[in-house]
């Protein structure tokens, strides 16, 4: 479980968070792209569109939705179509 002062109200981690994580574990994690190609974007946006669960309301959003909404997407559909249009072959 991940601490709330690691976690962004929008949605995933802050820079905190992610200067955290990559101390504690030797990773290099990086923030969201909000718009473009880019094989992590393409990568994220296949993860998460098809992951279980729902994406809440719009008064209370779930963690997935603000991930989603983070990273530029409005829903799981639209990241999933995102992902098959880039999808290298």
């Amino acid at each position: 479980m991940v601490k709330k002062i690691y976690q962004s109200s929008r949605g995933g981690l802050n820079q905190r968070g992610r200067n955290y994580f990559n101390r504690t574990t030797g990773s290099n994690l990086k923030a969201p792209l909000r718009r473009g190609t880019s094989p992590r974007r393409v990568s994220f946006a296949a993860r998460f569109g098809g992951m279980s669960g729902g994406m809440g309301t719009r008064a209370k959003p779930t963690r997935l939705a603000l991930a989603l909404r983070r990273w530029g997407f409005s829903s799981k559909a639209e990241a999933r179509a995102f992902a098959s249009r880039h999808r290298k072959r």
